[in-house]
């Protein structure tokens, strides 16, 4: 019985031919998954151009079709009718050169990293310069043209506020001198 078994399988099939064997007319092309990875990942850059703010969105160049569609999107609030819309944006971005658009889009998203970095970079400062008592020498060392002053008078007027549980107002005037420092 285990013979009849195994005889069969090594015996070729029609339906066995047909699907190892490519036609010599049909070309290779992308498998039904990798189109459908490509389409998602067109609908997510849709779905990323809905969320952008409107100066954004007027400084790419888009076609006027989909320029239209992104904006019903955003008017558009019932869930399904949302859906929709998303797979439609989809749509219309398979059929144009999309790589434009990726780009600056990445180019704003490595933009707002840099500010974001610089922002924690001068929030650091602040920090050091109210909690550690040489900070300041420092700042002044890789800032000549700091004032010294003026950055001594904020630090211990941050110290007071903080003593006395006021608002932070040095603190904020601190953050805006070294922001003013680092754009120089």
């Amino acid at each position: 019985m285990l013979r009849l078994e195994l005889s069969r399988l090594d015996r070729p099939t029609m339906q066995n031919e047909m699907i190892d064997e490519p036609g010599e007319d049909e070309e290779e092309g992308p498998s039904k998954s990798a189109r459908k990875r490509h389409s998602h990942d067109l609908q997510g850059l849709g779905e990323a151009l809905i969320e952008l703010p409107q100066t954004d969105l007027d400084a790419l160049s888009l076609p006027e079709v989909l320029f239209d569609a992104v904006m019903l999107a955003r008017r558009i609030t019932a869930h399904g009718g949302l859906y929709r819309q998303k797979q439609y944006i989809g749509k219309l971005m398979r059929k144009i050169d999309a790589e434009p658009i990726r780009v600056a889009m990445q180019a704003r998203q490595t933009q707002s990293r840099a500010q974001a970095v610089k922002f924690r970079q001068i929030e650091n400062w602040r920090n050091r310069l109210v909690s550690e008592p040489d900070a300041l020498n420092e700042l002044v060392a890789k800032y000549p043209a700091a004032d010294r002053e003026l950055l001594q008078r904020l630090i211990e007027q941050s110290h007071w506020e903080t003593q006395h549980g006021r608002p932070p107002k040095a603190s904020r005037e601190l953050f805006a001198a070294v922001q003013k420092l680092e754009a120089q």
